[in-house]
């Protein structure tokens, strides 16, 4: 069983650390790992390969800093090529991004079965180019897995029942990382000594365009986190780009603003931190892994059941709102026994799959 495996953002990197190191264990399966580009400067790509263990990928397309349809097109044509060199049994692709869409299409269209992982995740906001992503990626890949069962009953609202694929609830991969890192990121991290930080914090992040692009969400995001700060420290790691954005727009953050920092950064300062303020759809679940309530700022979210369960409460980019989602889960009594998310073993449910195709 050869599997070609698509990865190209951070996100993906995590979640094919944890399913590669499974499928490592399983005899009669080789994987080659292709790295699109997308995400190509060392805290976003090549530090995670270092410090997650994760194979090196076989190839490396160096697509990125384009359009979307640029983009998309051109880790068509790449990935093309590499299915007909490679001739695998499967590609596998992970998420919502445009790598994920480009290796489903490329794959389809050669007649190679489709695996996506994370699957059957709606927004329901059409204007997110991740929402087109993962709709039409769901609709061509003949593997579903999904991490929860709203991911399942998502696809069964859509009549996915009726399509030549199968549906598979495997849970998230994303916490069979979090678990398995998190035992020794305490040894491979120095971001709570170097930035002096003493437990309780808020831990913020701002990147989505929605966000981030709209001077008058942006505003308001920024002001409701100073506000915040004069209570309890705010922790914001943030990209360049949304910093530059800030200078241009004359908005300046009284927090602690951080260059990107890399995984096991992020575990150490979820595991100090008291709540989680962001826009990020990976980072509301790593939350919920590491119990913290979380807020956020957008105006809906692909993790219902963090919702639903309280864990979790989405307030768009009104400042006022904001605060009143901060004043109400700073005090919130969260119980986090729930097993949303498959308790860590969704790698190796998806491996039994995998392996048993001929």
């Amino acid at each position: 069983m050869k599997i070609l495996t698509i990865v190209g953002a951070r996100p993906q990197f995590i979640k094919a650390a944890a399913l590669s190191r499974e499928l490592g264990l399983r005899s009669g399966v080789e994987e080659v790992i292709v790295h699109t580009g997308q995400h190509f400067d060392a805290n976003m790509s090549d530090v995670f390969f270092t410090e997650m263990d994760l194979p090196k990928p076989k190839h490396n397309l160096h697509i990125h800093s384009l359009g979307h349809g640029a983009m998309t097109g051109r880790m068509m044509e790449g990935i093309e090529g590499l299915l007909m060199t490679e001739k695998p049994n499967l590609l596998l692709v992970y998420g919502d991004t445009n790598s994920t869409i480009a290796g489903a299409l490329a794959a389809k269209k050669l007649h190679i079965p489709v695996g996506h992982v994370e699957a059957g995740l709606r927004s329901f906001n059409m204007k997110m180019p991740e929402e087109v992503n993962r709709i039409l990626t769901d609709r061509i890949s003949d593997h579903l897995f999904c991490p929860t069962q709203t991911a399942v009953d998502n696809l069964m609202r859509e009549g996915f029942e009726g399509f030549d694929c199968q549906i598979h609830r495997s849970g998230d991969v994303m916490q069979d990382a979090a678990m398995y890192y998190a035992r020794t990121s305490a040894e491979r991290s120095k971001v709570i000594a170097e930035q002096e930080l003493e437990a309780g914090f808020v831990l913020a992040t701002i990147h989505r365009a929605e966000n981030t692009d709209d001077p008058e969400r942006l505003g308001g995001i920024i002001q409701a986190l100073n506000e915040i700060n004069r209570e309890r420290r705010v922790i914001c790691p943030l990209h360049p780009r949304t910093r530059n954005l800030l200078e241009k727009q004359g908005v300046k953050p009284e927090f602690t603003v951080l260059d990107p920092v890399g995984y096991f950064d992020m575990i150490e300062l979820l595991k100090a931190a008291s709540m989680v303020m962001t826009d990020s759809g990976g980072l509301q679940k790593e939350a919920y892994f590491f119990q913290n309530p979380c807020v956020t700022m957008r105006d809906e979210t692909e993790w219902t059941e963090l919702v639903d369960h309280g864990y979790n409460v989405t307030v768009g980019a009104d400042k006022e709102r904001i605060l009143g989602a901060y004043a109400q889960m700073k005090n919130a009594s969260l119980d986090f026994s729930n097993d949303l998310y498959g308790g860590g073993k969704a790698a190796a449910a998806i491996a039994d799959v995998l392996q048993g195709l001929e």
